[in-house]
């Protein structure tokens, strides 16, 4: 079991900020704009690991990693971190914005009934 938990790990982060995906205007309801997001960062992490795992500089214990790779790079859980951890991150940033907004409005109120 203990070669699942960086996919495990993951998919609790998926599991958890999948309900703020309700708030506000959504992430994976802007696919296009969550990959531009994204994806322009995550290959710059992919490249920078690509060469540290190459230079020897970092590596991963097997004990924790499925084995599936992706081809001569890293572990595929690597990859899918690239991807899922920022997606979490604007889940959550796209939340706390709405919520935000949703006080502010609701200050103004307020205020003007004043």
């Amino acid at each position: 079991m203990d070669n699942w938990q960086y996919l495990l790990v993951l998919a609790a982060c998926l599991t958890i900020t999948a309900p703020l995906e309700l708030l506000g205007e959504g992430v994976y309801r802007q696919a296009r704009r969550a990959a531009a997001a994204v994806l322009p960062v995550a290959a710059v992490f992919v490249l920078w690991d690509a060469i540290a795992i190459a230079a020897d500089v970092w590596t991963y214990n097997p004990q924790y990693v499925t084995g599936i790779d992706v081809p001569g790079v890293m572990p595929v859980e690597e990859l899918l971190f690239f991807v899922v951890i920022p997606l979490c991150g604007l889940l959550t940033y796209n939340a706390v914005d709405t919520i935000l907004g949703w006080l502010q409005r609701m200050r103004n109120r307020a205020e003007r009934v004043k």
